[in-house]
């Protein structure tokens, strides 16, 4: 199967997308716009192996040119909020040789485009038709050749946490791999409607609306989110389940005082993946919407999810992220052995939905590929009944004195301080130990870091307590949410 067969599991009259303020499209009638869409596309000289950098608003406007770019091409969905520098970095890195993007619109992206290729413009109007504007481009009357399931659907970059972005070439049949994972582990179906949150230039968005559509339901995407929105568009809507990173949850649970709000009537679960959930605010996100709250892991060579908590009657363990959901997981030493349950090592996976290899890029495969397992770069244990806690990255280690501290094992400790909304860990150099543990926190009301520091103290063996702690307002992220400690060091630590 292909992207585009998965909009075959709904029925013609069942709503697959719904826009607040905007149209509401059938199953039917996407299929008919995507149809429409991968005809025109084509007809520009759009062909399998080019790849389209496609720069448009989160919302519906790029689901729906994902749809049909995928069906044609290969599609390359970028942030529009990347500079020209940063454009022309991922425009030359993909060789992209189509630009998408809005109506007079994107001005960074055109300049670094240059004169690559054709520019098209489009944008979905209020009547559910996506109009392209191709600039006159010669027509072609062949007719769009079908992807094969081996065929690459979507590339994307890692988030380069600890090393320049790498190229992932996400093939057809990855995607609906990790699509039917998602499903079958949440028990999706038509009844379902998920809020899209998570931007879809990333595959924690693009991935868990495309599981929607797997499952006959209907996916509600706002033309622009903002947290201060959720409630309204949640309230009009009513969906059964909703996922983001930690951070928005948070924004979102910052919105409303009530327990049980208008909006969360037909709520069954609400998912948390790309960054570390901490049990605390887990507690609170379940005492706010009163259903279970289920943390995933997920990454961009896995097309996403590679474990979740299970939902009721299965059991969800705070500060795990659970066991393999249609994916092997081991936990591998140095020389990529697999270590016994309860030993900490390299996550590494084993999947249908996992990546090949990176593109270009044989020093990171040799690094990255063992028998046949991927290895993820985090560090990790499984339980006896295979649930997976992860411990941080790999080369986020603090190592003082010879001693391997998790970072985020502290972030946690502080984060269940009654005052401590976030917390992040690092590690800064120091003569005698080679690293010391620092923290960046933010805070709800005053404190002083003394009183943090014996906080710690009372919970944390003494070489893992904070030697330096900075309050600051808030905590440097990427735009999935995601935390980079490198950067927040950079950011805090002396020079």
């Amino acid at each position: 199967m292909t992207i585009t067969g998965l909009l075959d599991k709904g029925p013609d009259a069942q709503r697959a997308m719904v826009v607040p303020e905007g149209p509401t499209l059938s199953y039917a009638g996407l299929r008919d716009l995507a149809f429409e869409t991968i005809q025109r596309l084509s007809a520009t000289g759009m062909k399998r192996g080019d790849r389209v950098a496609i720069v448009l608003p989160r919302g519906p406007d790029t689901i729906a040119m994902f749809l049909a770019v995928a069906q044609v091409a290969t599609a390359c969905p970028m942030n529009s909020a990347y500079t020209e520098g940063e454009f022309r970095f991922y425009l030359d890195d993909t060789g992209a040789t189509f630009l998408i993007v809005p109506p007079g619109d994107a001005g960074e992206a055109r300049r670094a485009f240059g004169e690559r290729g054709p520019v098209i413009e489009a944008a979905l109007d209020r009547q559910g038709r996506l109009v392209l504007e191709t600039g006159g481009l010669p027509q072609s009357a062949l007719p769009p050749s079908a992807p094969d399931p081996d065929d690459i659907a979507l590339v994307l970059h890692t988030s380069g946490t600890t090393s320049r972005p790498k190229r992932v070439p996400l093939r057809h049949r990855n995607l609906v791999a990790s699509v039917d994972n998602i499903v079958r582990h949440y028990r999706l179906g038509p009844d379902d409607v998920s809020l899209c949150v998570m931007p879809l230039f990333h595959v924690h968005g693009l991935v868990c609306a495309l599981a929607t559509f797997a499952s006959g339901g209907t996916v509600v995407v706002p033309p622009v989110f903002s947290p201060m929105g959720f409630w309204p568009v949640a309230r009009e809507t009513r969906p059964t389940w909703f996922t983001a990173s930690p951070t928005p949850h948070q924004f979102i649970l910052m919105r409303t005082t009530a327990d049980r709000p208008p909006g969360t009537e037909r709520l069954r679960f609400v998912r948390s993946c790309s960054a570390a959930l901490s049990p605390t605010q887990m507690a609170r996100m379940e005492a706010r919407f009163g259903v279970p709250v289920l943390e995933a892991y997920g990454m961009t060579e896995a097309s996403h999810q590679m474990a979740s908590n299970p939902l009721p009657p299965g059991k969800r363990i705070p500060g795990s992220v659970g066991p393999g959901t249609g994916v092997e997981i081991a936990i591998l030493d140095d020389a990529g052995r697999q270590r016994e349950s309860g030993s900490s090592g390299e996550v590494a996976i084993h999947g249908s939905n996992v990546i090949d290899g990176y593109e270009d890029n044989p020093e990171a495969n040799a690094a990255s590929f063992t028998e046949g397992w991927f290895r993820t770069g985090d560090l990790g244990t499984i339980d006896g009944n295979g649930y997976l806690t992860l411990l941080g990255r790999i080369k986020e280690l603090i190592n003082r004195a010879g001693e391997k501290i998790s970072p985020r094992e502290i972030d946690e400790v502080l984060e269940s301080h009654p005052v401590v909304q976030e917390a992040v860990c690092f590690g800064i150099p120091h003569e005698t130990w080679g690293e010391e543990v620092a923290a960046a926190v933010v805070l709800r009301e005053p404190l002083n870091t003394e009183e943090l520091v014996r906080y710690c103290r009372a919970r944390l063996a003494e070489f893992k307590v904070p030697r330096r702690i900075y309050i600051v307002e808030s905590i440097p992220r990427t735009p999935t949410g995601k935390v980079q400690r490198r950067f927040v060091a950079e950011q805090f630590a002396p020079r």
